[in-house]
Order: structure tokens, then C-alpha cells, then sequence
């Protein structure tokens, strides 16, 4: 009795895959294959981690930031560099950093170019987004994010993991934005400079992606302080507050 043949792998089962692009990427670049089987493997995993039980006192954060060549991910706009820093509870792990400029594989603007200090020599020879989003990844690993004005970052992970890798992001992210409005609701700028200033958090080089993580973890940092003082012990807690506001 012959052995039944092994089905074709058609165009349809390409896309099933993770896509018809990824698919024959993997199949021309092993590389990226390890890559993407890496991010894939990170997003199943945190996704069926359950973690609203931890208490805020041992909260393992990764607070990140991204610079990007622009504002729009689906219109041609790419992520630039990563910066992240690891915090435990209230305690900033200033040690444990992570940061790189990636090759966005297309022009940089001139304002941005102006704006973040990376230009066209910066990023020669860089890693490229997968490369980048791979490392950035091994690093988070399967801690929670937390950004400031979050939206902007989410925007850009989302868009390269799905164009690299077919995943969306499945890591919560916290949003210290989201938190000083709940926290102090009578003010008027919640923006990073206007936050830290207040929090008398010295000012680094800003629109640097790991710079600006590093003030954004000390504002984190700051947040979870008061926010234990009002008996919020866990994360699940923290939500349901953030939640009534």
C-alpha cells in the first residue's frame, strides 16, 4: 500500500500560513524564518499568560518608546529605533536597557531626521524592523509594556508585526498618560515634558527612544508609588480604576 502524497502546498495554504510574503520569505531567507517563528512563538505565548492577580509590588514592566519616520504605519511610515528599560514594582532597573536604530528600508524625513538626530548614516548597515522587532521582543520577553501616549507606539508595533511576521501584538500596554489623567484629573497638559517637570524627573534628550523610555519609566515609577498609597494592590485592581474613569 502506497504511502498517501503529501498535499501540494498551494497559494491559499501559503497565505494560511501567515501570509503569502512571510511564507516565501521564509522559504528564501531562513534568517528571517527563525525570526518570525520567534516573534510568533512571543505573541502565542503572552497570550495565554494571565496576570491580573500579580500584585504591583513585584509587577515586572517593560516601558518603551519608539521613533518612527513619520505618524502613518499603513501609508509607508516606519519604525526608526527602539528604546525600553526594565522596572520591578516601584524599583527602575537602570542595568537592564535596550535600544537600537533599525533600517526603515525607506527615505528619512528631513524634520525628522532634525527632530530625532538619525539620518541616512545612521541607519546604514543598521538591523532591519524584523531584526529589530525580534531583539526588541527577546528583551520584553513576556513582561507587560508601558508607554506614554501609547496609541502612536501600539500603531507601529501592530503594523511591522503583521507585515513582518502575520501576528498582531498580544502584550497589555499601560499607559502613563491614561494614569495621570486618572490621577490628577485637573490638569491641563499631559504631555511627557509638561508631566516630568512636574514630577521634578530631570529632562534627558527627547525624541531619543531610550532617553524618553528612561523618563517614562521615572514617571512609572512615581505613578506606582501613589497608586499603592490608595490601597491598589494588583493589576487587575489598577484596571478596574482605570476602567470607572
Amino acid at each position: 500500500m502506497k504511502p498517501p502524497k503529501r498535499p501540494e502546498m498551494g497559494i491559499w495554504s501559503l497565505y494560511k500560513m501567515g501570509g503569502l510574503t512571510p511564507a516565501l520569505n521564509s522559504m528564501i531567507n531562513p534568517q528571517n524564518a527563525q525570526q518570525m517563528a520567534f516573534i510568533r512563538h512571543v505573541m502565542k505565548q503572552q497570550r495565554n499568560d494571565f496576570i491580573m492577580e500579580e500584585p504591583l509590588s513585584g509587577l515586572d514592566v517593560v516601558v518603551f518608546d519608539l521613533e518612527t519616520t513619520g505618524f502613518h504605519p499603513n501609508g509607508g511610515d516606519e519604525i526608526l529605533s527602539f528604546g525600553a528599560v526594565a522596572v520591578k514594582g516601584d524599583q527602575l532597573q537602570e542595568e537592564e536597557t535596550f535600544y537600537t536604530v533599525v533600517d526603515p528600508g525607506r527615505g528619512i524625513p528631513g524634520h525628522i531626521v532634525e527632530l530625532t538626530g538619525i539620518d541616512e548614516a545612521a541607519v546604514a548597515g543598521a538591523p532591519s524592523v524584523m531584526e529589530g522587532l525580534k531583539s526588541f521582543f527577546e528583551f520584553v520577553n513576556k513582561r507587560m509594556l508601558v508607554a506614554h501616549a501609547s496609541g502612536h507606539d501600539k500603531k507601529f508595533l501592530n503594523a511591522a508585526l503583521w507585515r513582518t511576521s502575520k501576528v498582531h501584538m498580544t502584550h497589555r500596554v499601560l499607559d502613563t498618560m491614561m494614569i495621570a489623567k486618572w490621577l490628577e484629573p485637573d490638569r491641563t497638559d499631559y504631555s511627557l515634558d509638561a508631566l516630568i517637570a512636574a514630577h521634578g524627573i530631570p529632562a534627558g534628550k527627547r525624541h531619543h527612544a531610550l532617553e524618553d523610555s528612561l523618563m517614562t519609566a521615572r514617571l512609572w515609577v512615581s505613578f506606582m508609588r501613589r497608586i499603592q498609597e490608595r490601597n491598589i494592590h494588583t493589576l487587575g485592581d489598577l484596571y478596574a480604576y482605570l476602567s470607572q474613569g
